[in-house]
């Protein structure tokens, strides 16, 4: 399973007084297994371009090809490409309208035609891979749950179609500390157990650095670089460029290096600076 975007381009009102390009000449490749995350400033085109991956936007020019699959060619059932290609909106919680949460999240199977036992095991894994109770929640309604939860069950019920690739809009946007602590920690769960391909658009350089295998850096409808989180959060100047910057720890390493600390100006991560100050502090007290 993979996915190969060529020349992708989407212009709105293509024609009117108000055209707007909103993609332009968009060309990358997401591999099997892989994390992906997509990061620009507000209207670089993030949402436009993950909306192409199943369907629900066409592209003016260009192609998309998932599997195998050109989803752009005339005759393609979107059906078969929305099983295949999973895509949670920014608070989705907002799109729950069940009396109970397991017929919430059973939504999806039943729409695939599954049998009853099939939807209901479908539903308690689902349910317990984003980290909540099914006997305690499954006849609970949605909207007595906590906002943190409520997302979690609306992620539950995109899971249960079991995607190949499941596409997350800002999981986390909204969110308390805890709660977006706890959906990033679900991110990674699911794709421990499902080995799909996930992408996910945010603004958290944290979360880049923690779950991703590859970055794909937006601005202005262009995508202006793609790679490992080393490599992309390597080149401060050219992100600052784009109105971005590389993640908080990182940005505090490198204060530290050029203090005239000895420490790793490419640390990325809480942990690696820990074991960099530690270092040091241990060097420094043997002296």
């Amino acid at each position: 399973m993979s996915i190969q975007v060529r020349n992708l381009t989407h212009i709105y009102n293509q024609g009117m007084p108000d055209e707007d390009r909103a993609l332009s000449n968009i060309n990358f490749d997401i591999y099997d297994g892989e994390v992906a995350s997509i990061i620009g400033h507000t209207g670089s085109g993030k949402s436009t371009l993950v909306q192409h991956l199943n369907g629900l936007l066409k592209p003016t020019e260009g192609s998309i090809i998932v599997g195998g699959t050109d989803i752009t060619k005339p005759g393609v059932s979107m059906l078969d490409v929305r099983r295949r290609v999973g895509l949670v909106f920014q608070y989705p919680e907002y799109q729950l309208f069940e009396e109970t949460v397991a017929k919430d999240v059973a939504f999806g199977p039943k729409n695939l035609g599954l049998s009853e036992k099939e939807i209901e095991r479908r539903v308690e894994q689902a349910l317990r891979m984003v980290g909540l109770d099914y006997g305690d929640v499954k006849d609970r309604s949605p909207f007595d749950l906590s906002g943190g939860q409520r997302r979690r069950v609306a992620i539950a019920g995109v899971i249960a179609m079991k995607p190949q690739v499941l596409i997350l809009d800002e999981p986390t946007a909204g969110l308390d500390p805890g709660a977006h602590r706890d959906i990033m920690n679900m991110i990674h769960d699911v794709h421990q157990a499902e080995k799909n391909i996930i992408i996910f658009v945010t603004h958290n350089m944290d979360d880049v650095v923690r779950v991703s295998d590859k970055v794909l850096v937006m601005d202005r409808g262009k995508l202006v670089t793609v790679g490992t989180p080393a490599e992309v959060f390597s080149r401060k100047l050219h992100l600052e460029r784009f109105g971005l910057d590389v993640p908080p720890v990182t940005a505090f390493i490198r204060e530290l290096y050029r203090k005239g600390i000895p420490v790793d100006p490419e640390t990325l991560t809480m942990q690696q600076a820990a074991d960099e100050i530690v270092a040091f502090l241990r060097k420094k007290a043997s002296q």
